[in-house]
């Protein structure tokens, strides 16, 4: 396996801190993904999307979601089963987990709903208008611009 060294990247950039400690989170998996409970990730629109998390099994009671430093974190913990229980065949998994989603910036979870046995979790992601890109109009007034630096080496 191939090694990255982010150093250089961590030197030269100011800000971007958040990219490089993913790249480094990314680089540094070792290929052992959990892959329970499974999961989708979609896209209903252009700024909303949906996680839903296969949770049978599992109680309201029992879930756990919750937004901590730009990670979504949902846990589950199942409360203690009735010893009496004998089971033939126990195909369906209610061991306790925790999966994190890395929440990218401006993106907020707007609910959950626990319903058939799937976790439903929304996400909208909300610029800030001062963020969104604005168009400039082009004038021709010249006078206008040169009054503007006149006012401007007065002051100065």
């Amino acid at each position: 396996m191939r090694t990255f060294d982010l150093a250089p990247l961590y030197r030269s950039s100011v800000g971007f801190d958040q990219i490089a400690n993913m790249m480094d989170r990314v680089l540094s998996n070792d290929g052992a993904t959990p892959s329970y409970p499974p999961y989708n990730i979609e896209k209903l629109e252009d700024d909303a999307y949906r996680i839903s998390i296969a949770v049978a099994g599992f109680a309201d009671s029992d879930l756990s979601v919750e937004v901590r430093e730009k990670a979504l974190i949902v846990s589950a913990r199942k409360a203690d089963e009735d010893e009496a229980k004998k089971y033939l065949h126990r195909g369906i998994a209610t061991r306790a987990f925790e999966r994190r989603f890395h929440l990218a910036d401006h993106v907020q979870v707007t609910g959950a709903v626990h319903a058939n046995g799937m976790l439903h979790i929304e996400l909208q992601r909300q610029v800030p208008e001062a963020l969104k890109p604005r168009q400039i109009e082009i004038g021709s007034d010249l006078k206008a611009i040169q009054k503007d630096v006149v006012d401007a080496k007065s002051v100065n």
